[in-house]
């Protein structure tokens, strides 16, 4: 297996303020992304945002866990990068594009090998279903979560 990853971009129905505001509220991306069980703050930059966290899994065959950096650039792009855990390599971004009159390009970019181990068990329709689960549904997660903040 070459790797889990991929690319996916949707439009929201919001200014790039808004979905900035929801994307980068990490300590609670469980409550939005499938998939994840769990976003545990481990430290925090110097405006109080979330620098580190503790995020955990559930990928249907095994529940992962991974400590994960995240960096900023306000407003457009939001990037992570794996530093310990149960895969070998997971790096990705958001990133946002003002298209103007209130909405918002959101392309969500990730890359991952889940190491030997791990892989032996995501093959075939499972690694399909995996990978939809990490890329395809991702912008359409995230215009749900920015419509249910903006109420």
């Amino acid at each position: 297996m070459a790797g889990l990853g991929g690319t996916s971009t949707g439009e929201i129905d919001a200014p790039i303020d808004e979905v900035w505001a929801t994307l980068t509220k990490i300590e609670t991306i469980d409550d939005w992304q499938d998939g994840i069980v769990g976003a545990e703050p481990l430290e925090r930059d110097a405006d109080g945002e979330v620098a580190l966290a503790k995020i955990t899994a559930d990928v249907k065959v095994k529940e992962l866990s991974v400590v994960t950096r995240f960096s900023r650039q306000a407003p457009t792009k939001l990037s992570w990068k794996v530093e310990k855990g149960d895969v070998k390599k997971l790096d990705g971004s958001w990133t946002l594009e003002d298209l103007g009159d209130g909405r918002t390009r959101a392309t969500y970019e990730i890359e991952v090998d889940p190491g030997r181990m791990l892989a032996m068990l995501v093959r075939g329709p499972v690694e399909e279903k995996i990978r939809q689960r990490l890329v395809s549904t991702r912008p359409a997660e995230l215009a749900a979560q920015v419509a249910k903040e903006r109420g």
